[in-house]
């Protein structure tokens, strides 16, 4: 069957497939297709975001979720999407996104020889037709008149119109509509996120679920660095982890211009590979990225997790 005519054929139970504890039962497909991301067996979900995105999925909800960088929120939607063995398609919404990226544009083509013009698609009207998960990425970074393109797919009823084909799409049963954002839609206020927009609070009002997602426990985040680089020392990991929440909590009070993420911690289990000295392997991951006049507390920050002086290694 072909996947403008596919639809959810079965049923799965959150508590056995996702481990939180809801009963409800979310709508499936048996088999994948290309579009279904790949599974990631040791994925860690957060209880709250993920009953929000099974809320998007079960019930037909438009779902944003936002958070800092590198927490997670795309991966989460795609592993949630991955067990459900539904397709997902994510868009980044930079600033070289253009309005006719979203719709389609005419294009010349050649039919029996002859060049004609002739309508192609845009992401958007080809994942309404389908069973598909689209993710906006980057929400908060399209620019004002890409983000109108989208309003009216945030309508209960997300009747799609085709402007140059005079035609309105009716959204497949089996489309999905999610969205990520390194802010509220309220601007950076931290300097941060720069090319950030403030978003239209008419269209902010329209998603229906936003689902906010922090770093995890940090027994959470050892158990996925384990995860993704096996063999290292859980009491190495650890140590790696506890160091990654001080520089969170150092960003926090304004003492550090940037943190490490989870996705930097596996950046630096990985690099252990090349670089043995657990310091040396943090310079290259993470302490070169940041001001040096904040290396001298990011050298305490180790002292305190090592009980070793980095002041070499990052001077």
């Amino acid at each position: 069957m072909s996947a403008e005519f596919r639809s959810p054929d079965t049923e799965v139970a959150a508590r056995e497939v996702f481990g939180i504890d809801t009963d409800l039962r979310v709508p499936a497909f048996t088999e994948a297709d290309e579009h279904v991301p790949d599974l990631d067996r040791g994925y860690r979900f957060d209880r709250e975001t993920t009953l929000a995105l099974l809320a998007g999925f079960a019930r037909n909800r438009r779902v944003l979720v936002q958070g800092m960088h590198g927490t997670g929120k795309s991966t989460h939607i795609e592993q949630v999407a991955a067990r459900l063995n539904w397709p997902c398609v994510r868009v980044n919404l930079d600033g070289q996104l253009s309005r006719l990226d979203l719709i389609g544009r005419d294009a010349v083509v050649l039919r029996e020889g002859q060049q004609v013009t002739e309508f192609r698609e845009g992401v958007l009207p080809w994942a309404v037709r389908r069973p598909v998960a689209l993710i906006l990425d980057e929400y908060d970074a399209g620019r004002p008149e890409v983000m109108f393109v989208v309003q009216r797919l945030l309508e209960r009823e997300g009747r799609f119109t085709l402007l140059d084909r005079n035609e309105v799409l009716r959204p497949h049963p089996g489309f999905r509509l999610f969205a990520t954002a390194n802010t509220t839609g309220l601007g950076d206020h931290t300097g941060l996120y720069r090319g950030v927009q403030r978003l239209n609070q008419a269209q902010l009002d329209r998603w229906n679920i936003v689902a906010a997602l922090d770093f995890l426990p940090a027994a959470e985040e050892i158990a996925i660095v384990l995860g993704q680089v096996p063999g290292l020392d859980r009491e190495l990991a650890a140590a790696m982890v506890e160091l990654a929440g001080l520089t969170r909590e150092g960003f926090a009070a304004g003492d550090l211009s940037t943190l490490m993420s989870p996705r930097t911690v596996i950046s630096w289990a990985e690099n252990l590979a090349v670089f043995p000295d657990p310091g040396e392997a943090f310079r290259m991951s993470f302490a070169n990225k940041c001001d040096p006049e904040e290396r001298p507390l990011l050298a305490e920050y180790f002292q305190r997790c090592f009980a070793a002086e980095l002041d070499e290694l990052v001077a």
